[in-house]
């Protein structure tokens, strides 16, 4: 689950931007344009969000997480679990795992929201139905990291189906780890898990 965190933390850097509110023709750019404009809603309420928890959630679930497909997301990472599962436990998982991204978001929406990112172009057919979005984040003092967001249309929008931080799967690594908990206590033991640790009260911003 560290390895997980990190992810997040590295992801959240060029992601945090993102506002798809219909199918663009190049995502980059609209990426791109629509980052500017959360970096000055950050900037302006920063000091409000490092106290209020609640509202720095809240401003994760309003501007992120709407652009990704939990359905498919969820489906991959369960993987034979979730078609082994009833709909209470699919929409109870999907819940916490929703809340577990907004937690993890949360921790770096403040800490990085003023590092560079570069976007490149969005090399797909026209007409495309999936397509790479290709990002590199500056670190101090290390070479750039590279993040790629995987999105598909669904519902006349780009959605967010997967994230690769330095070659690295987000959903790829959710599924190792999960897989790992179903084994010790079946899909509502990792459910319970996953509810336990939302219920925590995160660390200070």
């Amino acid at each position: 689950m560290k390895r997980i965190g990190r992810m997040g933390l590295m992801a959240v850097l060029g992601f945090f931007s993102l506002a798809l509110a219909a199918v663009p023709r190049d995502p980059s750019e609209l990426i791109k344009t629509t980052a500017e404009q959360v970096r000055a809603r950050v900037a302006v309420e920063r000091d409000t969000l490092r106290t209020d928890r609640e509202r720095l959630h809240q401003l994760v679930d309003d501007l992120i997480l709407p652009h990704f497909d939990f359905a498919q997301m969820s489906q991959r990472v369960l993987g034979k679990h979730w078609r082994g599962a009833n709909s209470t436990q699919r929409e109870r998982f999907v819940d916490e795992f929703r809340k577990l991204l907004i937690r993890t978001y949360a921790l770096a929406l403040l800490e990085y929201a003023d590092r560079e990112v570069r976007y490149f172009p969005v090399r797909a057919e026209p007409g495309a139905q999936m397509v790479t979005v290709k990002t590199e984040i500056d670190r101090p003092g290390g070479a750039a990291m590279p993040i790629s967001y995987r999105l598909h249309v669904t519902d006349d929008a780009w959605k967010v189906s997967d994230i690769t931080v330095d070659g690295v799967s987000l959903v790829n690594t959710y599924q190792a780890s999960f897989r790992s908990e179903v084994r010790k206590g079946g899909i509502d033991g990792l459910i319970d898990s996953l509810a336990a640790k939302n219920a925590t009260k995160p660390p200070p911003q």
